[in-house]
């Protein structure tokens, strides 16, 4: 299934992402025809658990599933497996009927969901989030204000990072079905890149929902679990990207010449695609092996245990930091290799460019993420928090 998979999205990348980038750069309405074509294609939401009725693909096929769509477009393949994220945690911390419900509709309908965590003030501190929820009776009713949300107009739910109004040192995650009264649409980003994906600001006014919807567990530890995959996805676009900005850099030096010859039998050019590949195939190898943790975690006998007590893994931290430095390298070799054509917006090298400039700063900028790997594994065990 795995290599069935994997040259499913090929194919699909091929026939129908690529050669469209102007589209997926001008900030397309969403979600997207190429969406739904993801769905008949059987590649939507590939990862959801075949007792859902999804295909139950592994996050490690997953890494080259999203190199292929991101070969094309990393806004699109983006806005495809971030939904990987509130997936994990409604299986693993949801109530089982609520999971059934929701993941189930997803796998038939080829829906998303949405992650409404970041606020203005709070920013990466996200124990000082200000959105609230208050418990009456069998219900919840959640307020506040979210800075950046993808895929939310569109989601079939959404999952929002909430502290409690009676003890602001309780965080939960609660489930919000996307037409749920009182969610209302602030504004849609202007992003530099990335812009095949839709990002939101979004106000929350006494949204009810049933208490069930609350996940189990603290909303933070529980919020860290489900960004492993997520973030180790992130750091899988700057492996298609940086695959694109190499074979773009091999067609263009076919054809330049330089002191008379073409330029890809110039020794300085030749050493910096070798510099490229390394670092693809680096790239590639890290990812892999945080997706192999994340799947070996998922697989044991009580997953949401597992994942709870081990919050953020040390291999998903760092294939997010150095795929986001590395992919970043090669946009810089990338965007010099076209000379003054690669500071333009007339070559596609300055797409790609704005593209990896992502990894490393959502879901974690690099110095958030510096932080993380010290507080949980440089430190000594007793002072870890």
């Amino acid at each position: 299934m795995t290599a069935n998979l994997v040259g499913r999205a090929r194919e699909f990348a091929t026939s129908r992402l690529l050669g469209r980038e102007d589209y997926f750069d001008g900030l397309p309405a969403v979600p997207t025809p190429a969406a739904a074509e993801l769905h008949r294609a059987g590649l939507a939401n590939w990862w959801l658990p075949e007792e859902y009725g999804g295909m139950g693909a592994s996050l490690r096929t997953g890494v080259d599933i999203v190199s292929e769509l991101s070969y094309a477009d990393a806004g699109f393949a983006f806005a495809s497996f971030l939904p990987v994220l509130g997936t994990t945690m409604v299986h693993c911390f949801g109530a089982p009927d609520l999971a059934a419900e929701y993941l189930g509709a997803m796998a038939r309908g080829g829906g998303s969901c949405a992650i409404l965590v970041s606020e203005e003030e709070a920013g990466s501190e996200l124990n000082r989030n200000q959105t609230v929820f208050v418990r009456k009776g069998d219900e919840i009713v959640l307020s506040g204000d979210k800075q950046f949300s993808t895929n939310t107009d569109s989601a079939d739910f959404l999952l929002v990072a909430a502290r409690s109004a009676d003890d602001p040192s309780v965080h939960s995650v609660v489930l919000v079905p996307r037409q749920t009264e009182g969610v209302e649409i602030a504004k849609r980003w202007n992003m530099q890149g990335m812009r095949g994906s839709a990002t939101y600001q979004v106000r929350l006014r006494d949204c009810v929902v049933p208490a069930h919807h609350a996940l189990e567990g603290n909303g933070l530890r529980v919020l860290e679990a489900g960004l492993n995959a997520s973030r180790t996805l992130i750091a899988t676009t700057a492996i298609g990207v940086s695959r694109r900005i190499r074979d773009l850099s091999m067609e263009y030096a076919a054809h330049k010449q330089v002191k008379g010859a073409p330029l890809v039998d110039n020794a300085v050019f030749a050493a910096k695609l070798g510099q490229i590949e390394m670092l693809i195939d680096v790239m590639r190898n890290q990812c892999l092996a945080a997706a192999a943790e994340f799947d070996e975690l998922l697989a044991a006998p009580d997953p949401a245990a597992v994942l709870y007590r081990t919050g953020a893994t040390r291999s998903a931290l760092s294939a997010k930091m150095y795929c986001g430095q590395a992919g970043w390298t090669v946009a810089t070799i990338g965007s010099e290799m076209f000379g003054g054509l690669g500071y333009t917006n007339d070559h596609l090298i300055t797409k790609l460019v704005r593209d990896l400039r992502y990894v490393g700063l959502v879901e974690g900028g690099d110095d958030v993420v510096r932080d993380l790997l010290f507080s949980r594994y440089v430190l000594p065990r007793a002072k870890r928090r």
